[in-house]
């Protein structure tokens, strides 16, 4: 049985350490630094292994949403491009 849900949704996923919340962040058509700053605020609201996918379409947010996990320690998973929109992956520490 398979408990996750789809990325493009979000909601709780179920993980070898349990559920895990997985929010998906429409951050398109946002320019520096709000995407980040969002990111930001996200992850202050999340507990220890939830996820964050954010979508931006921004191109220096492929700068600066790495540069937010190096100073906050949470970790980057994946990181893609597809149709001028960049997903990032993100789990909390």
């Amino acid at each position: 049985m398979d408990h996750r849900v789809s990325p493009l949704r979000g909601g709780p996923v179920m993980t070898a350490e349990g559920y895990m919340t997985e929010k998906v962040m429409n951050l398109r058509g946002l320019k520096c630094p709000l995407p980040a700053l969002r990111v930001r605020k996200m992850l202050s609201t999340l507990k220890s292994g939830d996820s964050i996918v954010a979508e931006c379409t921004d191109p220096l947010a492929a700068i600066d949403i790495p540069n937010l996990l190096r100073q906050t320690g949470d970790t980057l998973e994946e990181k893609a491009e597809a149709g001028g929109v960049l997903t990032f992956r993100i789990k909390k520490k």
